[in-house]
């Protein structure tokens, strides 16, 4: 899914590393947004829940990393929203979550504080 690795992209400047995780937040908020007008148990639910599952899992091993040199509490909601995105996923899997708003909302707000 990703052409490159996290540890490729983190030899780059700052600036384009935050561009690049922007790039990928921007494309699994469109996918949710289809996902939304397909619905929760569609294929396209289906394909935006799984990309955004790995994202985040990139993001929380990246918190955990020693190279890692952002603030501890930053990392920690950083950490904090990933389970939390991690939780909402495995809701709209089991039925009990439909509506994916909340879930994009997040998800533009991460992606808007990498600017």
């Amino acid at each position: 899914m990703f052409e490159f690795s996290y540890g490729e992209m983190v030899e780059d400047s700052p600036q384009v590393l935050r561009e690049r995780e922007r790039g990928a937040m921007t494309r699994g908020i469109e996918m949710l947004r289809k996902a939304q007008e397909s619905g929760p148990s569609s294929r396209d639910a289906i394909d935006a829940l799984h990309y955004l599952r790995q994202l985040w899992t990139i993001f929380l091993d990246d918190m955990r990393e020693p190279h890692n040199e952002l603030p501890n509490a930053l990392k920690a909601g950083i950490v904090s929203i990933g389970i939390w995105v991690m939780k909402q996923i495995d809701r709209v899997r089991k039925g009990e979550l439909t509506d994916l708003t909340t879930l994009i909302e997040i998800n533009e707000i991460v992606r808007d504080g990498l600017a």
